[in-house]
């Protein structure tokens, strides 16, 4: 009986077909490198043909979004950069990146390579959770590996993490406690409670996590609902924080601002964060241009998945950065 074909989008077909063509790499070196089958590249580049998109140049509608895409990988020092188109008119930078993350989400499942994963929570991940077509994936667990607030229940540590979970059909675990603990708790005697102690270990053996982020300011749900008593926005500021990563604040060159701060998290240390095989960042947004570059120089990023919009601010700010070096 023949094999079935597997019909890929067209985005992905002109991806193959740009590293085939213009890159001038092997079908192997490609199949290793967006992590698929060679039989499955050989067809991308078959139906490219019967397509019309393969002539005497790659011809298709997606192809600045690839160019776009190569840009930022060299430019952040990335894995892989995912662009999704975003309406210029009606801009949202939600519903475009979640849209993308559930396309990745689901090449990276169908590879069978990952047994666990962790996930952070936000507006973009739950975006995503609507877009992920259903699947079964009984041995796979989701790990959320960020603590909750008391609002924003749906794109919650339970809400997100629960909710790709169903639509995947994996085993979930919550982190059931808060994002910060009040001031004067003892961080180790905290976890050291058996279901948290349990939980913690399990970030050890990750195969990779889905991270979001934000700047200081009302735009962030966790700068708005999430901060501690004697936190504020202006005080991180002050201390040189231009956004989060797990509500852990970072400065410009990805560098924790406050010690204090990162102790009363409850969630994944930034440092364990690092030791993941793969972590991929999604999120999009003017506001977000900086804390975007500051996770990418702290080596949180390998792959990215962003918008359009802020792909090319994000260009701009690297090569702005260049100059001022020179």
């Amino acid at each position: 009986m023949a094999r079935e074909v597997i019909e890929d989008s067209d985005a992905f077909v002109t991806e193959i077909c740009w590293h085939y063509y213009v890159n001038e790499m092997t079908q192997a070196e490609i199949a290793r490198l967006m992590n698929v089958t060679r039989l499955r590249v050989n067809q991308a580049i078959q139906r490219a043909k019967a397509k019309g998109f393969v002539k005497i140049q790659i011809e298709s509608p997606f192809l600045p979004r690839i160019e776009l895409q190569e840009e930022l990988k060299a430019a952040l020092g990335l894995r892989r950069a995912v662009v999704s188109p975003s309406n210029a008119a009606e801009y949202d930078y939600h519903k475009p990146v979640g849209a993308a993350l559930a396309t990745v989400l689901t090449e990276r499942l169908a590879t069978g390579e990952w047994s666990s994963f962790g996930v952070s929570w936000g507006l973009t991940l739950d975006s995503a959770i609507r877009k992920l077509p259903r699947q079964t994936h009984p041995d796979l667990e989701v790990v959320s590996i960020l603590g909750g607030t008391a609002r924003g229940s749906t794109l919650n540590s339970f809400g997100i993490a629960s909710g790709i979970a169903n639509v995947l059909g994996a085993r979930y675990s919550v982190l059931t406690a808060p994002i910060y603990l009040s001031e004067g708790i003892d961080r180790e005697l905290f976890l050291s409670q058996y279901a948290l102690k349990d939980h913690f270990e399990k970030f050890r053996s990750l195969d990779a996590v889905l991270l979001t982020c934000s700047n200081v300011s009302d735009k962030s749900f966790l700068v708005e609902h999430g901060l501690p008593h004697g936190l504020t926005p202006e005080g991180l500021i002050k201390a040189g924080a231009i956004g989060d990563v797990l509500g852990q604040f970072l400065d410009r060159n990805g560098q924790s601002v406050s010690e204090e701060v990162d102790n009363r998290t409850i969630g994944m240390p930034l440092s364990q964060v690092l030791e993941i095989p793969e972590k991929i960042m999604a999120a999009a947004g003017p506001h977000k241009v900086e804390i975007l570059n500051a996770a990418c120089k702290r080596g949180l990023v390998d792959t990215l998945v962003t918008d359009d919009v802020t792909a090319r601010l994000l260009l701009e700010s690297c090569d702005t950065a260049s100059k001022a070096a020179e």
